[in-house]
């Protein structure tokens, strides 16, 4: 049984629920739905949003979490949808153009930006083996366990929890022996401490098999810290065709948490909770969002570009401070990445859907315009720059600053393909969408950065990919 295909959330050290058969996906349960906090940056101050990262070793060490947050819930209400059947997988890697996606220089051109590190450990659970570990980690956004090997009895299954068991997700034992040396990632946890402890449910066994039990956890992913990526200077982007030092932050930084708009701009926030911060093989980052009212999801291309690596992907929906410019931040619902539907190089998007779709219908869709933009038209972009919690760009109240659409027929991977505009967006924005100020539909889907910033034209996109939505 597939380690993703048999996770479910558990509510409670001891509300545990079986998964039956493989058909679920990580599904999020628990007593605060609505969306209470359970982390906090743990330092202030500091306004540059663009880490680095390194593979070290490093050893798991003991300890626990520190206490939880309680301001009150804060969810957005959304129509519901109904999930549909996914289409086959497309792909048209057509190459033109000269532009960098935003953050290469970040990520060795790969347009994914770095939002932590990979640990090496080698810690054995089970059998003979301690049956609890705790991999803590002071001031990491979240911690990311991977298992070389599970090799469990059946009717045995890990947790992989936070430290006080309100964030916990269950791993039934594949079948005997089968599987069990794939390399597998569990759910991240939010905040610095993952417990995983193995629950014994199954009978004795041959002894003569003994040896070849055990899970084995030989990585760790450990979040960034907000204090580890103020230390590093923001990177710079150097795109073909300019040669001076490009930013995506054009002058002064005018985006403000998401929170910031609920009472001055309650569309935008409302719009700004169908967004996703995406973390891609453990250490990585994009942002996505949904499109329609179906099971679909938009990235771009150069984010991931199959099913392989969506299926590797956490889709966290919520992930927003609680006031704004504040440093605690509401629990994020997580799910699992899933098929890739439409995916394109030229036009730089990725249609993907999700696992337990039923748990983030609650955040909202947006849809795409299907008018070309205009020059001048006013902007705004919900986004995770650089990992943060959800920030907006070029909208608060009556003030649109420079976020404006300033050439509609901006040559992206193709001529005429892109819109450019001032907003304000860092590595990590990259499939970010861009919203019309007037009709709050999408009329790009962010991916250049270096001012002016560019998106792919929305128009473009819906006469692409209508069929799917």
């Amino acid at each position: 049984m597939n380690l993703r295909r048999a996770v479910s959330i558990v509510v409670g050290a001891s509300a545990a629920l079986a998964l039956a058969g493989t058909a679920g996906g990580a599904a999020w349960k628990y007593s605060a739905d609505a969306g209470r906090p359970v982390g906090s940056w743990q330092e202030a101050g500091g306004s540059a949003r663009t880490p680095v990262a390194a593979e070290q070793p490093a050893a798991a060490t003991g300890g626990t979490a520190g206490p939880m947050l309680s301001s009150p819930a804060d969810a957005a209400e959304a129509p519901a949808a109904k999930p549909s059947a996914s289409a086959s997988e497309s792909a048209e890697p057509a190459e033109t153009g000269a532009k960098a996606p935003e953050s290469a220089a970040a990520n060795d051109g790969d347009g994914r930006q770095k939002v932590g590190e990979l640990l090496s450990i080698d810690k054995l659970l089970g059998y003979g083996a301690p049956e609890r570990e705790v991999f803590h980690y002071p001031q990491a956004s979240y911690v990311k366990v991977h298992f070389s090997r599970m090799a469990m009895l059946p009717g045995d299954y890990l947790t992989v929890s936070d430290a006080e068991g309100e964030e916990s997700y269950r791993y039934d034992a594949p079948r005997l022996l089968d599987g069990a040396s794939t390399g597998r990632w569990a759910m991240s946890i939010t905040g610095d401490t993952a417990v995983v402890e193995m629950h014994r449910g199954g009978g004795n066994l041959v002894g003569s098999l003994l040896g070849r039990l055990g899970v084995n956890v030989d990585q760790v992913a450990r979040g960034y810290s907000r204090k580890e990526q103020a230390r590093v200077p923001e990177e710079q982007l150097t795109t073909p065709g300019r040669t001076g030092r490009e930013e995506s932050v054009c002058g002064t930084d005018e985006s403000r948490d998401a929170v910031c708009y609920r009472s001055a701009d309650p569309v935008a926030y409302t719009r700004s909770k169908a967004i996703a911060r995406l973390l891609i093989n453990g250490t990585e980052l994009c942002t996505g969002w949904r499109v329609g009212e179906k099971n679909r999801m938009l990235t771009n291309n150069h984010c991931f570009d199959n099913s392989a690596n969506a299926y590797e992907t956490e889709v966290w929906f919520n992930y927003q401070c609680a006031t704004c410019g504040g440093f605690e931040v509401f629990k994020p619902t997580k799910v699992w990445g899933d098929k890739v539907l439409a995916t394109e190089h030229v036009l730089d998007f990725t249609l993907f859907t999700v696992g337990n779709f039923r748990s983030v219908q609650k955040f909202g869709y947006l849809n795409l315009d299907s008018a070309r933009p205009a020059k001048g038209q006013e902007l705004y972009v919900p986004q995770h720059p650089a990992g943060e919690p959800t920030r907006i760009a070029g909208r608060l109240g009556d003030r649109a600053g420079t976020c404006a659409v300033v050439d509609p027929a901006f040559d992206g991977y193709a001529r005429d393909s892109d819109v450019s505009y001032y907003c304000d967006t860092e590595g990590g924005s990259s499939g970010s969408p861009v919203l019309s100020r007037k009709t709050d539909k999408v009329v790009a889907l962010h991916h250049f950065g270096g001012c002016p910033n560019a998106g792919v034209r929305a128009d473009l996109l819906h006469a692409k990919i209508k069929s799917y939505l």
